[in-house]
């Protein structure tokens, strides 16, 4: 069994907890937080603190907090030469200090508290310095039932700068043709089974491949129509950029 203690109390963390929770093969030994309100109603199911010097031996301390505190948080940790690893998708496996035996243990995922989450279905990039560190890192992804890959930091940087065109700038987008449907009394919801196929039809066929749409086929008219209709200069902007984009891509004027 691994024995984890758990630093942080975000969207990632309270996930983090739910999974090794359910694991046979985990033991969250402690969860700390600085402030002991946010993880006040698991006390009967784990032990919590919010004093760093109370932190008991563990074989991985995990650090699930913003990319910000991850440097000084490890610094502060009152312990040295044991495995402590951040799941930040862009900070670098050097951010936890140098007193430690370094690693990142990052769930390639978004994550929402009220949102359910499987961990079978969420690939976790691994890194850790000292490559004797790395079946931990391993066990403890296999022990929640997610695959695992070991990334080095560049790797795992451009995947989390991937991630940010695939969820958050998408995101953006089912906001503005939401704003788009709203406006013209139409129901966004009509659009969900477009918008599932499309995320399907890239599990067969490159996003090169699976490219349609009036900016590949240079429909000038529909063009012109659509930043006719659109209202907000915002959305404007958003269209044509994205415009010239794909027909820069396929080799359109």
């Amino acid at each position: 069994m691994i024995s984890v203690v758990l630093l942080g109390a975000g969207n990632v963390a309270t996930h983090l907890f739910k999974a090794f929770s359910a694991s046979e093969d985990v033991n969250i030994k402690q969860w700390y937080n600085r402030s002991l309100k946010t993880i006040d109603r698991y006390k009967n199911v784990v032990a919590i603190t919010d004093d760093l010097s109370q932190l008991v031996v563990a074989d991985i301390y995990i650090l699930a907090v913003s990319d910000d505190a991850i440097e000084t948080l490890s610094e502060h940790l009152p312990f040295e030469n044991r495995l402590v690893v951040h799941t930040s998708g862009s900070t670098s496996l050097y951010a936890v200090d140098k007193k430690q035996k370094r690693g990142v243990f990052y769930p390639l995922q978004t994550f929402s508290k009220d949102a359910e989450v499987n961990f079978t279905q969420i690939p976790l990039c691994i890194e850790t310095l000292n490559k004797k560190d790395l079946p931990k890192l391993k066990a403890l992804a296999k022990a929640i039932g997610s695959k695992s890959h070991k990334v080095n930091s560049d790797q795992r940087q451009g995947l989390h700068l991937a991630a940010v065109f695939v969820n958050n700038f998408t995101n953006q987008l089912y906001r503005i043709a939401h704003e788009i449907t709203e406006a013209n009394g139409a129901e966004f919801d009509i659009l969900k089974p477009l918008i599932q196929e499309t995320a399907k039809k890239i599990e067969t066929l490159s996003p090169y491949m699976a490219q349609t749409g009036p900016a590949l086929r240079n429909d000038k008219k529909t063009i012109k129509r659509h930043l006719k209709q659109l209202e907000s200069e915002h959305h404007k902007a958003v269209y044509e950029l994205l415009t010239k984009s794909i027909q820069k891509t396929h080799g359109r004027r």
